[in-house]
């Protein structure tokens, strides 16, 4: 994202022995890979972000009047508390003068209708809490329905309070000031509204007046009108999501949090720890978000091309383990976002809700035209680089879901099934490596002959060169191809991490059950999916024969990779263990078929020989 001055101050802040194709070797290279891939993941400690000054200077549109520039940015530390450091960062008192529009008291204001239930406080005109309803989207700890405001970074802010770059009246607008309060529409009942209707909170005291309006539908999208005058004068105040989402409940879900965006069509996102904190970008956005791996609050102006957007991004101690306040605590960035006008005027729609792919297609972004027929929000599911496989996949999933009639345990029915149908297409190159394997075991005994007869010459001798076309000819004669049994496996490799990227970031999954399993986002709570994972992975191991491999190796495969992947899954999504319990039987099964087979008996008959030659014994009738 482009940076540009701040539109109201110079600044806020900072901000060996067998055949080079033995199957074992390239199995052992695929669970490597993939293990290190997950093992980063799961064990690398992120550091926190190092705050980023803006670095462009391009001046943009300015409003009329803008604040006066406040000495330094609120301060607040790192677990969400006020830092009483200097008068300038205190909570100010709301002036009553005659002329004033403001409440006499604080009270709490609900609307709700089948999708959610947010609560309003008429303190700051600010949303104490988002409710999500549905039992998706329960809170799993509790088992309550999910909050998106985010109770432990509520320091930083509440949703949909305002900042206008001045820390003393951003601390009055959303921390003392008290509004008056208009609740309409056909269900509104005192201090409570049931969609459709609108709700407005008005202010006006000491040259100051503000007028914040929300209209609800029966849609997750919440439509927001904003106006801050000065001295009759307006402040460019944009409405904002200052302190990430609900479900991230420890270090490694505030890790996952993303500031997604599309300009003129084309979108774009950073990770966490590259968002400057109070960076203002001015350009024509059609959506900006911040999001995590399943919920999103997006703001999506009426005006694009008079958008402004300023990320932010704050430092906070988070627990490892949400559900023991002893666990270790981790630097983590708690992202957030602030969306307005260039005309000191702000209207906007604001999606707050789970990343579900009907409903982020049915909200549309504004056209060149000033209608709602822009770019959808789809965008923010996302599936990183091999999203090119990992979307299919993803689609694929949900339609076998839809097939099987979206009953409870439909979302772990149809991870099997397409996990077997995978499984079924890849045979082919399953056979291939077999067939590849045991030609380079048939031409082991020459292969052997050529490395004995350059044994004596050093690592570096230029002479082994000799050695090198000598086996490149045996090769060609016996028509072996030495990376037959190596491209099966890249082809599969893509599939395999692009599964584990679709079946990592679908909201769908997020509570959803299968047999035993109540949550397949969530880890095996009975271990039963890793310890069938171990005990698949070693018979497969064992059954499977590899006399190019030394002995050590073997065990190391037959025991040691088992156990670590198992580990590794013992905490990882249910719903990613079934998908590879379920590959791992299948795998288990076509080994044992193969093993029948002819290549399979004369695989078994060349490992057999060559370890009784090794042991000194002659099989009876061979040699």
């Amino acid at each position: 994202m482009p940076e540009i001055r701040n539109p109201n101050l110079d600044s806020r802040g900072p901000s060996g022995g067998g055949g080079g194709g033995d199957m074992r070797g390239l199995m052992s290279f695929l669970f490597l890979a993939i293990a290190a891939v997950i093992a980063f993941q799961l064990f690398t400690k992120p550091q926190s972000p190092a705050p980023e000054q803006a670095t462009q200077t391009q001046k943009q549109s300015q409003p009329a009047e803008t604040a006066p520039a406040p000495t330094q940015s609120p301060s607040v530390n790192p677990v969400g508390t006020e830092k009483k450091t200097s008068s300038s960062s205190k909570t100010p008192s709301a002036p009553q003068a005659a002329s004033t529009v403001a409440a006499s008291s604080e009270s709490d204001y609900t609307v709700e209708n089948e999708l959610y239930k947010i609560v309003f406080s008429n303190r700051g005109g600010v949303v104490k809490h988002w409710i999500l309803k549905g039992a998706q989207y329960t809170d799993a700890p509790g088992g309550k329905q999910l909050d998106l405001v985010d109770e432990q970074t509520t320091g930083f802010g509440y949703p949909l309070s305002l900042y206008t770059y001045d820390a003393s009246l951003d601390d009055l607008l959303n921390k003392a000031a008290l509004y008056q309060v208009t609740v309409s529409g056909s269900g509104a009942q005192g201090h409570a509204l049931v969609a459709p209707g609108s709700i407005s909170f008005h202010y006006d005291a000491n040259g100051v007046n503000v007028v914040k309006t929300f209209h609800f539908d029966a849609s997750y999208v919440v439509t927001a009108d904003v106006s801050v005058q000065r001295n009759g004068s307006p402040v460019r105040a944009l409405i904002s999501w200052p302190n990430g989402l609900g479900d991230q409940r420890n270090w490694r879900q505030y890790e996952t949090g993303k500031i997604i965006w599309s300009i003129d069509g084309k979108d774009d996102n950073i990770k966490a720890k590259k968002v400057s904190n109070g960076a203002t970008t001015e350009a024509a956005y059609q959506y900006a978000a911040v999001s995590d791996l399943y919920f999103a609050a997006a703001f999506l102006p009426d005006v694009p091309s008079r958008a402004t957007v300023v990320t932010l991004n704050h430092g906070f101690e988070a627990l490892s383990d949400a559900s023991n306040p002893n666990s270790e605590k981790h630097a983590s960035a708690v992202l957030g976002i602030a969306v307005g006008d260039t005309s000191g005027v702000t209207r906007l729609r604001i999606f707050a809700g789970p990343k579900q792919s009907d409903v982020l297609k049915s909200i549309h972004a504004m056209g060149p035209d000033g209608k709602p027929n822009g770019p959808n929000l789809e965008p923010l599911i996302q599936f990183g680089v091999l999203t090119v496989i990992a979307k299919p996949l993803y689609v694929i999933l949900r339609w076998v879901r839809n097939l099987l009639g979206g009953g409870i345990d439909s979302w772990g029915w149809a991870i099997v099934l397409v996990t077997f149908v995978f499984n079924l297409i890849m045979l082919p190159t399953r056979v291939m490596m077999m067939k590849s394997s045991l030609r380079m075991m048939r031409i082991q005994p020459k292969t052997d002959a050529i490395k004995r007869k350059y044994a004596h010459l050093k690592i570096n001798d230029p002479k082994r060169q000799e050695m090198n076309a000598e086996m490149m000819k045996l090769y060609k004669d016996e028509g072996v191809n030495m990376y037959g049994s190596c491209l099966p496996m890249l082809i599969q490799m893509p599939l395999f991490f692009a599964y584990f990227e679709m079946l990592e970031n679908a909201v769908e999954l997020r509570h959803a059950h299968w047999l035993w399993l109540t949550d397949l986002s969530a880890a095996d709570p009975s271990h039963v999916l890793p310890i069938l994972i171990i005990i698949t992975m070693f018979l497969t191991t064992y059954i499977t024969p590899s006399p190019g491999m030394d002995a050590n190796q073997r065990r190391m495969m037959a025991f040691g990779m088992p156990i670590f992947m198992g580990f590794i899954l013992f905490q990882y999504a249910s719903g990613l263990a079934l998908y590879w319990g379920t590959g791992n039987v299948i795998n288990l099964a076509i080994q044992i078929g193969i093993n029948k087979s002819s290549i399979g008996k004369e695989m078994h008959e060349i490992a057999a020989r060559r370890a009784a030659k090794k042991s000194g014994k002659v099989i009876q009738g061979k040699k």
